[in-house]
Formats: C-alpha cells, sequence, structure tokens
C-alpha cells in the first residue's frame, strides 16, 4: 500500500466510495446532457471534463469551427457555472482582463476610487484566441490561473470560486500571434486537441444544427456540486505501480532522463508540476470511467495530452521531422 492508501481508515473508505458513487451518476448525467450538443468529440469532452474535475485550466488547440466556443459554452450551462468569454486581440490591456480603478465622486463632493471587476472575475472563463493578445496581457491571466487572485493597486481580490480557464488556440495561422511562454502553458493541466469530426458525428452536426430548432443544455449540477466532486478526487486513493508509472513518464521526457533513442532530441522537458497533473488527472479519469481507483492504463491515456505542451524538441528533431507525439509515444511503450 502506498502513503495514500494508508490514510484512509475503514470509515474513510466506505464514505469515499459512497460519494464516487454519486459522483459517477452525477457525471453520467453531465455527459449525456453535453451530448445533446457537442457531437463527435467524445476525447475532447471527456479531457475538458477530467480537467475541471481536476480543478486546472484547459488549452484547446484546434481549427476554426469545431466547436471549442460551443463545448465552453456547454459545460458552463451543464456545470452549473457563470461563463466569460473574452476575445484576445493584439490591442487588447491587461486592465480589460482584470479590471480597475475609476475615479468616483460621491454627493459630498469626496472623490475616491473605486475597484471595477473584470471579465476574469467568472468561475469558467473562456480566452478565446489567447496567443493573439500581447504577453503584456498574456501574463496578466498568470497570478490569476496559479494563485486565484488578482491584484489591483496593491490589493488583492479574490476569483469566484471554483476558477477554471479554458482558452483556445488555432495551430495554423501564426501571424499576428505570440506564442504562449512556458511559465504560462505549465499553468495549464493538459493540452486538449480538437480533430475534425467522424463522417457519422459530421453528418448528425448537419442534420440538427442547420434546422428550425437546435437542441440546447441544461443545467444538471452546481458549482458546489463540482467543488465536492473535485475534493473527491484529491481522496481516491492511487497505487504504487501508478505512481510508479507517472515517474518514469515525467522523468524519461527530461533530457537525459532515460536511455530511450528519442530521448536525445529533447531540449528541455516537464517539471514536477506535470506529474502532479498526472496524479490528479488519472483520478478524474477513472471516476469519469466509473471506476473507485485509477489505473496504469490512465497515467498512458493522459500522458500526451498532460506532457506535450510542457516538452520541447531540438533542432534535429525537427529537422529529422520527428514531433513531441513520437517523443512521447516511444516513452510510453517502455512503461511496464
Amino acid at each position: 500500500m502506498t502513503a495514500i492508501d494508508r490514510t484512509l481508515s475503514k470509515a474513510d473508505e466506505k464514505a469515499v466510495i459512497a460519494e464516487a458513487e454519486k459522483a459517477v451518476s452525477d457525471i453520467k448525467k453531465a455527459r449525456v446532457e453535453t451530448a445533446k450538443v457537442i457531437f463527435g468529440q467524445e476525447t475532447v469532452v471527456e479531457r475538458a471534463l477530467v480537467t475541471l474535475l481536476s480543478g486546472g485550466h484547459g488549452l484547446l488547440v484546434g481549427l476554426p469551427g469545431l466547436a471549442k466556443t460551443k463545448l465552453v459554452e456547454t459545460l458552463g450551462t451543464v456545470l452549473g457555472l457563470n461563463a466569460g468569454r473574452i476575445q484576445f486581440t493584439p490591442d487588447l490591456m491587461p486592465s480589460d482582463i482584470l479590471g480597475s480603478e475609476i475615479l468616483q465622486q460621491e454627493e459630498n463632493g469626496k472623490r475616491s476610487f473605486q475597484f471595477v471587476k473584470g471579465p476574469i472575475f467568472t468561475q469558467l472563463l473562456m480566452a478565446d484566441e489567447i496567443n493573439r493578445a500581447s504577453p503584456r496581457t498574456q501574463a496578466a491571466l498568470l497570478q490569476a490561473m496559479q494563485e486565484y487572485h488578482v491584484t489591483i493597486a496593491g490589493v488583492r481580490n479574490d476569483l469566484p470560486a471554483p476558477f477554471h480557464v479554458l482558452a483556445t488556440q488555432n495551430p495554423l495561422e501564426q501571424e499576428g500571434t505570440y506564442p504562449l511562454p512556458e511559465a504560462q502553458l505549465d499553468r495549464f493541466l493538459m493540452q486538449i486537441d480538437v480533430l475534425y469530426p467522424e463522417l457519422e458525428a459530421e453528418r448528425r452536426i448537419l442534420l440538427e444544427t442547420t434546422g428550425q430548432t437546435e437542441a440546447k443544455a441544461k443545467a444538471v449540477l452546481t458549482a458546489k456540486r463540482l467543488q465536492e466532486m473535485q475534493m473527491l478526487v484529491r481522496k481516491i486513493p492511487v497505487g504504487e505501480s501508478v505512481i510508479n508509472a507517472i515517474l518514469h513518464l515525467v522523468r524519461s521526457a527530461r533530457p537525459g532522463g532515460s536511455t530511450d533513442e528519442m530521448n536525445q532530441y529533447i531540449s528541455w522537458g516537464p517539471g514536477p508540476r506535470a506529474s502532479q497533473s498526472l496524479m490528479l488527472t488519472a483520478r478524474a479519469r477513472a471516476l469519469l470511467d466509473g471506476r473507485l481507483v485509477p489505473s496504469v492504463d490512465d497515467v498512458l491515456a493522459l500522458a500526451e495530452p498532460v506532457l506535450q505542451h510542457r516538452m520541447q524538441l531540438s533542432f534535429a528533431a525537427r529537422a529529422e521531422r520527428i514531433t513531441v507525439q513520437d517523443v512521447i509515444g516511444s516513452i510510453k511503450k517502455s512503461v511496464g
């Protein structure tokens, strides 16, 4: 048994099992409701829900028109969260996100500054095309994403709880964009790649979104219930084999971290935050799948979305057309 396992007494185990069974039922309702609006993106929906259940932020990477915005709106509705959207543009300023102080005059003539909250003060924030904003504006999100508060004029302003950022990014059109710095990429729990839908899913999209009426999702959870499930995820026991798999994956993804031939192509790799992310997301994925204990398969399934944005390959790798996905795939094969 691991140290995590030993922290659960028999009474605690029964309580966790009861909580988990109720959570599985609630998650199933949320998935069914989401599927009424989002068609053929089961993996994307699963990873987005895993991200939120783990209490983290997600980076949705995909071409325009693949329902990224619709997904965030739908999840906000289904999970009962207050949702907001910011369209990132080159002229967007930090104050446009965080808010600013304005000078107000009272009836007696006294003047004072009052803080007017920006759109970041919401529970689920969609940062649309985040890489179109300047580095200064991108940096405005850093404190919020990590510390869940912002500081304006030396005063701390707490964000609503729970607080999650789901940002979108176009992988192809890079003109007029600013690549996200490594420090900010590391704040994202997962990079969720949004691909083209399958044939039958696209057929359903045609039939169900071009008529006189269109399906709409309804709330099945509340913000408080989501927070309870996030706490439950942290109580789920993790076996030694899962911990070893996480450590092996993350450490092998660093320069000199393994003897794998692909390791020579890694310029820099993930830090301990990646290990923490894999630990949380493996638990959340197990719960999403109706299981009370995560397995090594959960770790392997989440290795790419958790690690790919935390790695950089060398020039030699790019010259030989080796991708991050190739390297991660090679590392996964070495997990026994």
